[in-house]
């Protein structure tokens, strides 16, 4: 008898590989087992206080949500046309749509969602904000039918939004965002993906892919998941809020039928802060010269920030942010925005349409400006951009900014005055901007930086609108 003798290498390979497998069959099934009993168990705990319910759509495996768009009779539509005038096998563009379909789908969990976003929500958010709601129209969030499909429209100033927004509005709703490339890398994209979220290529162009989205989004709609939505595509540049893009809320109420079993419901959600955590990174985006910044660099100039902080934090010198603030406006509903219009999108012609969606778009967004907190920061910093180059003194300061509020109280808007004091509020704006170098103090006068004309500006021009 022969003796085989095998490279040491290749044995350590081969008990690896069988070490795998054994997890993947005993480990793997128990842990997705014990998974899902705890989000059986957070189910039954909220199902009772959630004023909008969990989906049976949320509840339902992630491979039968794949293949029910998978075979969707407009995809399927989609895939024939696209293999005649691409003259390509209709094995290959069905491929292709599983993988869209795959990256597009969520796989929601429950006690992702309740135990692990919530608490990693709340405590990031009161980490870094003195995070408050400010306005809300309860009356009209009252009267939004328990059966509706409910979708907020916010606009879009920092990716904390989908933490914030989320934090709030747990204990009435579970969201569910369309997220861009920055939240597919891992294990990002396993967490966001168990919270509900789906992924989205901005920008594409790939029709079979728009197609593929807009059925996904139609069929969540149709059943009634809560969705939170940014028309604005991208967070803002300047601080000024951006022209809607309308692809979503067109792929929402094309389909919608006023007589149908659901309301499709707006709620006009308008956010801002005392700081951004991206406001530089941003404001790079204006400068056409400015080198794009990649992945990587983004990434490391993240985990400098975050070292700063830390380091800030070790030695007692670090503050938070400021105030983050939420305001919820008057519910939409789309049975009476088509009524009164006398409107049917259903029948209209492709022209016709886009027209309409731009008329709800817009009302939309002006609803959503019309709720953009008024705070400390913004507040001061307007005072200073319509005061270029002017020393002021602290007096000076707090009568420009009393005059402001006055204003725009009179015009409407929502101005949140921390512990309803209006000095202290004046105060803490002046605080956080002399301490970010935007405002110089000399001699007992106060001036802005010409150097940080840009970041001033980009504060005051998220109220400026309000007046």
């Amino acid at each position: 008898m022969s003796t085989v003798t095998l490279p040491l290498w290749l044995v350590v390979l081969a008990g690896l590989l069988a070490l795998i497998g054994l997890l993947d069959r005993l480990l793997v099934p128990s842990v997705r087992w014990f998974i899902r009993s705890r989000a059986t168990k957070v189910l039954d705990e909220v199902g009772s206080r959630l004023r909008i319910e969990i989906r049976p759509f949320q509840q339902t495996r992630r491979e039968v949500l794949i293949d029910r768009l998978l075979y969707d009779e407009k995809v399927q539509q989609a895939a024939a046309a696209y293999a005649r005038g691409q003259d390509m096998p209709r094995e290959v563009v069905m491929t292709r749509i599983r993988g869209y379909a795959r990256e597009i789908v969520p796989a929601f969990n429950a006690y992702f969602y309740f135990r692990v976003g919530y608490w990693l929500g709340r405590k990031i958010a009161r980490l870094l904000y003195r995070v408050r709601v400010g306005y809300t129209d309860n009356e009209g969030l009252a009267r939004v039918p328990p059966d509706a499909t409910v979708v907020f429209v916010m606009n879009h100033r920092s990716n904390m939004d989908y933490i914030l927004a989320a934090y709030l509005v747990a204990d009435q709703a579970a969201l569910s965002y369309a997220v861009g490339e920055w939240a597919r890398i891992w294990p990002l994209r396993q967490l966001i993906r168990s919270m509900g979220a789906y992924f989205v290529r901005r920008n594409s162009r790939d029709e079979l892919y728009r197609k593929v989205l807009e059925r996904y989004i139609v069929m969540a709609t149709e059943a009634g998941v809560t969705q939170a939505v940014y028309p604005e595509g991208g967070l803002t540049r300047d601080g000024r809020m951006r022209a809607p893009k309308l692809g979503a809320l067109d792929y929402m109420v094309r389909g919608f039928n006023p007589e149908g079993e659901r309301d499709l419901v707006f709620i006009p959600l308008g956010i801002n802060y005392d700081r951004t955590l991206e406001d530089r990174s941003l404001l790079l985006g204006l400068d056409e010269n400015a080198k794009k910044t990649g992945a990587v660099r983004a990434a490391w100039n993240t985990l400098a920030f975050a070292a700063r902080q830390v380091r800030l934090m070790s030695k007692n010198e670090w503050h938070r942010f400021g105030y983050a603030c939420v305001n919820f406006g008057t519910p939409v509903s789309m049975r009476e925005f088509v009524r009164v219009r006398g409107l049917d999108f259903r029948k209209l012609a492709k022209e016709e349409r886009y027209a309409r969606i731009a008329e709800l778009g817009d009302h939309l967004m002006g609803s959503v400006g019309k709720l953009i907190p008024v705070l400390p920061v913004p507040l001061v910093a307007l005072v200073f951009e319509r005061n270029a180059g002017k020393a002021l003194s602290e007096l000076e300061l707090k009568s420009e900014v009393e005059i402001l509020i006055e204003r725009m109280e009179a015009a409407g808007a929502h101005v949140y005055i921390p512990r309803r004091d209006r000095d202290y509020a004046i105060t803490a704006g002046l605080r956080m901007m002399l301490l970010r170098h935007i405002v110089e103090e000399r001699d007992g006068l106060y001036a802005a930086d010409p150097a940080e004309a840009t970041l001033l500006r980009y504060y005051a021009n998220s109220i400026a609108h309000l007046i």
